[in-house]
């Protein structure tokens, strides 16, 4: 499934990159709201559910490798946030669902969460 695909599934919109993830294959799942707890256990291909809209989610979302981000509860981004992700091709979408129904949804789809170790 695309990050453009999964997205539908959430009623979100793709603020940032949208060629990306039109393309764009995920390969698992992570939720958190803490950058250190993203770096430390995502894996590249996640697409990544979070509150935190700064230009920071970006940096996380490169440095992993990460397929996307989906900014939960109806958040929207900063506009630092959408150029940076537009800069390094990150997509960035809004959702009006709350993270845990938005992770039901993708985990229904087959979207599942990947253990580190």
């Amino acid at each position: 499934m695309t990050v453009g695909e999964a997205a539908r599934h959430i009623d979100g919109t793709v603020l940032a990159a949208a060629a990306a993830a039109a393309t764009r294959e995920v390969h698992g799942g992570y939720a958190s709201d803490l950058l250190s707890d993203v770096m430390a256990n995502s894996r590249e291909g996640d697409i990544w559910l979070t509150v935190q809209k700064h230009v920071n989610v970006v940096a996380v979302a490169q440095l992993n490798g990460l397929a996307g981000i989906i900014l939960v509860n109806g958040r929207q981004p900063e506009t630092d946030t959408i150029r940076r992700a537009e800069a390094e091709g990150i997509p960035v979408i809004s959702t009006p669902l709350q993270a845990f129904e938005a992770a039901g949804i993708l985990h229904d789809l087959g979207i599942r969460g990947r253990r580190s170790s």
